[in-house]
C-alpha cells in the first residue's frame, strides 16, 4: 500500500491526554482526512453540560511554514484540546484562525489561540453580526454550559475577507469565499487547493437539519454555485465527515426546496405563520437529527422571509 492510499483507508486519529499540556482538559480526537487536513467530528446535539458545546465540526490545515484553523468549538476549552491536537501533529506556528460564521458552536474557542498571535479570519460581515448577538451568545452559552463555558469569550476577526481571498501555508494555498446571505450574513468557505478539500462551514449540514439564520432563498443559490467546484473531500458543519458528495448536498437542498415551496404555497392561499408552522414539513421528522429544534424555527423563518417577496 502507498502513502497516498494509506490515508484514505486508515483514519489518522489522534487523542492528546491532559497531562500533555499545561491545564488539564479534555482530550479532543481528529481524524486526517486528506493529506494536511485534520478534522474533528463534533456532538450530534445542542450544546449541553455533557457534551461541553462540542457540537460542529472543526480541525485544522498544515503547510510547510504554519497552520490555518478551521472552526475553533464551542468553549475556550474546546479550543485548547484543538489547540493541543496540532501540537500532536506537528510545532509549526498557528498563523491563522478562521471562523466560517458567527455561530457560537464555531467561534468561542478562539481565544485559546491568543498567545499564538494569528490573524483572525472572518468575512467582511462577521464582526458586526458577532457584536449584535454577543451579549445573547455568552448569557445562553453559560446558562446551557455552566462552568464548562469559563472563559469563553468572541474574539473578533483582524483579517476580513469580501468575495474571495488567498492564505500561504507554505506548499499549501487556501482559497477562502464568501457568499450571500444562506445559513447566516456571513458565512465563509475554506479550500484546500492542493488536496481538492472543501470546509463548507454551516452551509452543509449532513444527518443534523439545517438551520435557517439567513435567508432560504440565499442558500439554494449558494448550494447551485457550490456543486459546482466538485470538491474531492468535505467537512460540513455538522454530521459525518468527508460525506458523499454531491449526494450530501443534494439531500440538504431537497431539504431547503421543499421548504420554500410549501412555505409560499401555505403564503398563496392566505395561511397565518402558525398554520404554516403546524402543518409544513410532519414528513421530515424521520429524516433529521435534531429536527424537533429546528424545524418549526425554520418554518418561521422561511415564512418572514418569503411573506414579502414579489
Amino acid at each position: 500500500m502507498n502513502a497516498a492510499s494509506a490515508w484514505q483507508k486508515i483514519a489518522f486519529v489522534i487523542l492528546i491526554a491532559s497531562a500533555t499540556i499545561s491545564r488539564a482538559q479534555t482530550a479532543l480526537s481528529v481524524t486526517q482526512i486528506a493529506p494536511g487536513n485534520y478534522a474533528h467530528r463534533g456532538h450530534d446535539d445542542v450544546a449541553t453540560p455533557a457534551n461541553g458545546g462540542d457540537i460542529a465540526n472543526i480541525g485544522f490545515i498544515v503547510g510547510t511554514r504554519c497552520v490555518a484553523v478551521v472552526d475553533t468549538g464551542g468553549t475556550l476549552a474546546e479550543g485548547r484540546a484543538l489547540r493541543a491536537a496540532i501540537r500532536a501533529v506537528t510545532p509549526l506556528p498557528v498563523c491563522y484562525v478562521i471562523n466560517t460564521h458567527m455561530h457560537p458552536d464555531h467561534i468561542f474557542g478562539n481565544a485559546a489561540f491568543r498567545d499564538d498571535h494569528p490573524q483572525f479570519v472572518g468575512s467582511a460581515t462577521l464582526a458586526q453580526a458577532e457584536a449584535a448577538r454577543a451579549d445573547n451568545y455568552l448569557r445562553a452559552l453559560h446558562r446551557e454550559l455552566g462552568a464548562a463555558a469559563a472563559g469563553s469569550e468572541i474574539v473578533a476577526p483582524t483579517r476580513v475577507i469580501d468575495g474571495t481571498g488567498t492564505l500561504d501555508l507554505g506548499g499549501r494555498t487556501l482559497t477562502l469565499r464568501t457568499w450571500k446571505t444562506a445559513h447566516t450574513n456571513n458565512d465563509l468557505t475554506v479550500y484546500d487547493e492542493k488536496s481538492g478539500t472543501l470546509w463548507t462551514g454551516d452551509l452543509l449540514f449532513v444527518r443534523c437539519i439545517p438551520v435557517v439564520d439567513g435567508s432560504v432563498v440565499g442558500w439554494l443559490d449558494d448550494i447551485a454555485r457550490i456543486r459546482q467546484m466538485n470538491p474531492h473531500h468535505v467537512v460540513p458543519g455538522h454530521g459525518p465527515l468527508d460525506p458523499p458528495w454531491p449526494q450530501s448536498l443534494d439531500t440538504e437542498e431537497r431539504y431547503l426546496a421543499d421548504l420554500a415551496r410549501d412555505v409560499r404555497a401555505a403564503i398563496r392561499k392566505g395561511e397565518t405563520i402558525q398554520q404554516a408552522v403546524d402543518s409544513i414539513g410532519l414528513d421530515e421528522r424521520e429524516k433529521w437529527l435534531l429536527y424537533d429544534i429546528y424545524h418549526r424555527r425554520n418554518v418561521t423563518a422561511a415564512y418572514a422571509e418569503l411573506e414579502w417577496e414579489q
